[in-house]
């Protein structure tokens, strides 16, 4: 009895404390249990909270920008005037035939004595000709000499515009004035008499003024019309503070233009506290190299997706193609609701008391992120740490800064908390969709929504929620002994194959973040996104290849590091929905049903590639055990 009790006892397992839970199905060794701290709850409470200020502001920007569907499409009178002359046609009789492809607006640059003389308002001759035609009457050929033409008063208007040295001399009985320089480019005021026949006929004027030190009061000749667009890189008083205070004075109702991708020192200045309007044109050298197709897919895209209000055209070559652009251009603007007018600039206004509120959010779910880490010490320190680096990059401003903690919060909690099985892509894509309001509601004012002051640490939104979920995967042992697992760990070819292909993956991510990129874009794929993007809202390719990387990683089908390298490809596709969101100028709207098309697409993807995994590996094992013993014969 005795005996048979000691071999009972010897077959049974030694106690070496509590029972520990069975690894759950298709569990990961390699991917640890998230922390369930006591505070998860309530900070999920905290967010949940925060929310709902967080979709009153949704709601009330979604209102403003439902209400600035208008835009005007504006033509350049130079340029219209140059193909006008060519083909033989008055200028204002051409603008006619293009208004009823939609044209409503003019842009008039400001005279220059240069256009005064070739409308035969002064007649200019250099010093060197007028020596010659007036021998021995004292003339200097290094100056310029200027009359009046027509019986009019031209050059005592010049002469008191300017801050120039003027000098009065006689020759060959006629009464000439004398400038110590070729003054041809020097800015002359605005042609009042076109300006005033454009309003009259009904169209929207936009005023194109130069700048240059010699005139005395730049500004106060301005013409009553509702839009200026400065020209080159600069505006009017950048340089000169006490300048650029009267010229603000001097707008009056006039509406700068903020220019797409041609920023304008002293701009933000400018118009701080008042109203601007966005301005899309695209360089004539350019628009020669595409077809009216493309650069009017470019044009409505700008409209629907952009904000842009003021649609700056210039004729092609040929009055034909003009034609074309402008047909297609119409029928896009009807196509996506927006109308073409006069529109009215603007400027949002959220509410400060509902930011505020919205600011809890974000906060809680960086912090309940740290608490989550299996290495919770490291966890909050990650916390912090993202709190410090969003309000730096920002200034210490609390909303922007905290819109920030959003982005790279938010696409990384949800997997963060839960990474067991598929159904947890849901969980994670929640918890994204619940950021990027946040993201918007803290983010979205009248600078951000003009483009003047764009979101600051697009680069972070995309590599700091991989570095928080990566960290989570540390187990719960001291670090130090992690550190030398992963050091010693022995590798393969394949895994330094794997290793380079990834890194290759995050550096091209990361190039071509936001819409000026490092890395360009083939023509093959410019095709495909000029095709969407003119029959949909088209989706980011981050998040189509993200959603279905994220699902296989899930889905736990792969072996060892290999899934959480799926799991980390799926961080970006939700990173970049929030990424979408920090386009403050793309309306609310749009970037919701660019995201939801990701969404659809990615999720069908995925579940169509779990599939094709599975069968492949039921495929490739199936056939013997010749892995288990596989080498590489290299002699």
């Amino acid at each position: 009895m005795t005996q048979s009790r000691r071999q009972s006892a010897r077959s049974r397992p030694a106690r070496s404390g509590p029972a520990q839970p069975e690894p759950a199905q298709g569990a990961n060794p390699l991917l640890p249990a998230p922390t369930r701290h006591r505070l998860t709850l309530p900070l999920l409470i905290v967010i949940a909270l925060s929310l709902i200020p967080a979709l009153v502001l949704a709601v009330s920007r979604v209102q403003f920008e439902s209400a600035q569907k208008t835009v005007s499409l504006v033509m350049d009178y130079s340029a219209l005037t140059a193909q006008a002359n060519l083909n033989g046609i008055a200028p204002l009789d051409l603008l006619a035939r293009y208004r009823k492809l939609g044209v409503n607006g003019v842009a008039v640059y400001e005279d220059t004595i240069a256009t005064l003389e070739n409308r035969a308002v002064i007649y200019k001759q250099p010093g060197t000709e007028l020596a010659i035609k007036y021998p021995g009457q004292n003339v200097n050929p290094q100056k310029t000499y200027m009359r009046d033409l027509g019986g009019g008063n031209e050059v005592a208007r010049l002469r008191a515009r300017f801050t120039i040295p003027f000098q009065t001399q006689t020759i060959g009985g006629v009464s000439w004035t004398v400038w110590p320089t070729d003054p041809s480019f020097l800015p002359a005021g605005p042609n009042n008499g076109l300006i005033n026949t454009l309003k009259a006929q009904g169209y929207v004027v936009v005023y194109r003024p130069y700048d240059s030190p010699a005139v005395k009061a730049p500004g106060t000749d301005w013409p009553d019309v509702p839009f200026l667009a400065f020209n080159d890189t600069e505006v009017i008083g950048a340089r000169d503070p006490q300048l650029l205070e009267q010229i603000k004075g001097r707008l009056g109702k006039r509406v700068p233009a903020i220019i797409e991708f041609n920023p304008q020192k002293g701009l933000d200045e400018l118009i701080m506290g008042q109203p601007g309007i966005r301005l899309f044109s695209i360089n004539a050298a350019w628009q020669d190299l595409l077809t009216p197709a493309d650069v009017s897919s470019k044009f409505v895209l700008a409209a629907r997706e952009r904000s842009h209000k003021l649609l700056y055209t210039r004729p092609f070559s040929t009055i034909g193609e003009t034609e074309t652009f402008l047909s297609s251009v119409q029928t896009g603007l009807d196509k996506w609701g927006i109308k073409i007018g006069t529109p009215v600039p603007a400027a949002y206004q959220p509410s400060t008391l509902l930011r505020w509120l919205c600011v809890l959010g974000p906060l809680a779910a960086i912090v309940l992120i740290g608490l989550s880490y299996p290495l919770v010490r490291l966890g909050l320190i990650m916390a912090g740490l993202g709190l410090l680096v969003a309000l730096g990059l920002n200034g210490g401003q609390p909303f922007p800064g905290f819109a920030l903690v959003a982005a790279i919060s938010f696409p990384a909690l949800g997997l963060v908390l839960r990474r067991n099985d598929k159904r947890d892509w849901f969980v994670a894509t929640g918890f994204s969709l619940v950021g990027v309001l946040f993201v918007s509601a803290l983010g979205a004012n009248r600078d951000s929504m003009l483009g003047l002051d764009p979101f600051k640490g697009v680069g972070l939104t995309l590599l700091f929620p991989l570095l928080l979920v990566a960290l989570s995967f540390l187990p719960r042992q001291d670090i130090r002994k992690t550190a030398y697992q992963i050091y010693s760990t022995p590798l393969k070819l394949g895994d330094i194959l794997v290793m380079l292909l990834v890194a290759g993956v995050v550096a091209l991510v990361y190039l071509r973040r936001g819409n000026a990129t490092g890395a360009g874009v083939s023509d093959a794929e410019a095709k495909v996104r000029e095709a969407l993007q003119d029959s949909i809202i088209r989706p980011r390719f981050k998040e189509v290849a993200g959603h279905p990387l994220l699902l296989l990683g899930l889905a736990r089908i792969l072996p060892g590091y290999v899934t959480l390298l799926l799991l980390l490809g799926g961080v970006v596709g939700q990173a970049s929905m929030l990424n979408t969101f920090s386009h403050f100028h793309t309306p609310l709207v749009i970037s919701f049903e660019r995201v939801l098309i990701g969404l659809g697409v990615g999720l069908l993807f995925g579940y169509v590639l779990v599939y094709l995994v599975t069968l492949v590996l039921r495929l490739w094992q199936g056939r013997g055990d010749w892995m288990r013993n596989a080498k590489l014969d290299i002699n």
